[in-house]
């Protein structure tokens, strides 16, 4: 129980391991300045939103995270 979290009716631990984008064909387009790129526009979407990102890979061709959301946000 060290690792939850606690919002104002709940505590929770909920954890999900999402690929977030794969490219088109599986093309190699997520390298160099595109993927610092990306990579800081979805740490920014994510604080906004009161997700924690716990672990994260920009792959040349996809980007997988392992995310804690609070309970009211969906995963989709």
């Amino acid at each position: 129980m060290e690792n939850c979290r606690k919002s104002a009716h709940c505590t929770y631990d909920i954890k999900y391991h999402i690929v977030l984008w794969i490219t088109k064909y599986r093309k190699p387009v997520l390298m160099g300045k595109i993927a610092i790129r990306t990579r800081e526009l979805i740490c920014k979407i994510y604080q906004t939103n009161d997700v924690e990102i716990l672990a994260g890979y920009v792959g040349k061709d996809h980007i997988h995270l392992l995310v804690s959301m609070p309970p009211h946000l969906s995963a989709s």
